[in-house]
């Protein structure tokens, strides 16, 4: 497939004449179970109302994300889980993606030049409504910028958990997810926050923010609040053992059509225990009244001024080696890497 280059600058600085260029980007698109490729389409003038977005990095979701790729999205879930800038329907070909940033390089002038953050899928140029692109402060690079998706979902599961002062707090699974999610617990003043994993080689991202790791053998017991975010089985068990009397685990991960089975003979129900899924499509109901999906990320893009989070986007590659660099991060134990555009050279 021929990959044509964008007509953009390699700097992203955009004038007014090219609102009304003809843009050729390429995009990411899953074709079958396991099997990707890039693919190129022509962008039509940036209309007005809306933005072009130069990509610098985009990020990958070995939770959904993976799914998806794999085809093991349910035929009942492919309305509900539909990216919100999708293109193709499930289960092939679809593109599919919610973490890139990237310049913007036409829309309004006050914002040529601006960086901003996009729930879009891989592309290397996309045009998009103006309100959907939330800018990016000055001290939020572009590539930790990336994870405002992933730190919405733990900001949104803190909020559907009412964790408060002084709880006791166990994360199971130090994916990017979990380690968010521990890192905004360590952040309410006075709570007692752990994380586990299976993979020791995570106890150095967990201690890069100050969280405190602990091994299968050694979990903390009676903690008020358990969020799981391992997609397993054994790791759903671990969260209703380590979960003290009248305490609630938090279901944040999606197993698409995997099933998953789970013993609840022992002393769920005499510890009157509760279980609760937390899924970002919507906001917690806590937060509904109050706080549109807008709010909560421009409030999960605050949270990411910190630069001790930059060691979970250490990784990278390159966006033209992605279709073949796929099949090995969706079987690998390391983080996924952060794919890196031209516009960031």
């Amino acid at each position: 497939m021929n990959d044509p280059q964008s007509t953009l600058p390699s700097n992203a600085k955009a004038t007014r004449r090219s609102q009304g260029q003809i843009v050729v980007a390429r995009a990411l698109w899953h074709v079958k179970p396991g099997m990707a490729e890039i693919r190129s389409e022509r962008l039509a003038p940036t209309p007005p109302g809306a933005v072009r977005i130069a990509t610098e990095y985009s990020a990958l979701s070995r939770g959904t994300e993976r799914l998806v790729a794999l085809g093991r999205v349910p035929e009942s879930e492919w309305s509900r889980m539909r990216a919100p800038l999708q293109a193709g329907e499930f289960s092939f070909p679809v593109k599919y993606g919610y973490s890139a940033t990237g310049v913007i390089a036409a829309g309004a002038d006050h914002l040529i030049g601006k960086r901003a953050f996009v729930l879009h899928p891989h592309q290397d140029n996309f045009v998009v409504p103006q309100a959907m692109a939330a800018l990016l402060p000055d001290a939020v690079s572009s590539r930790r910028g990336v994870l405002a998706a992933n730190m919405e979902t733990a900001l949104n599961a803190h909020w559907d958990a009412g964790t408060a002062l002084g709880d006791r707090v166990l994360v199971i699974g130090a994916g990017i997810v979990g380690l968010l999610t521990a890192y905004l617990a360590r952040r309410i003043a006075g709570t007692e926050v752990a994380i586990l994993d299976v993979n020791p080689d995570r106890g150095r991202l967990a201690d890069a923010l100050g969280i405190r790791f602990v091994s299968p053998a050694d979990v903390p017991k009676d903690n008020r609040i358990v969020f799981h975010t391992s997609a397993t089985g054994a790791g759903l068990e671990a969260a209703i053992d380590a979960c003290g009397f009248e305490g609630t685990i938090i279901e944040m991960s999606w197993y698409g059509s995997e099933p998953v089975s789970l013993k609840l003979g022992g002393a769920f129900h005499s510890r009157r225990l509760k279980i609760q899924s937390s899924q970002v499509g919507h906001v917690a109901a806590s937060h509904r009244a109050q706080v549109t999906r807008t709010d909560r990320l421009a409030r999960a893009i605050e949270l990411l001024d910190d630069d001790r989070l930059d060691a979970l986007v250490v990784d990278e590659i390159r966006f033209e080696n992605l279709p073949a660099e796929l099949p090995r991060i969706w079987s690998s134990s390391d983080l996924p890497p952060i794919i890196r555009y031209q516009t960031a050279e």
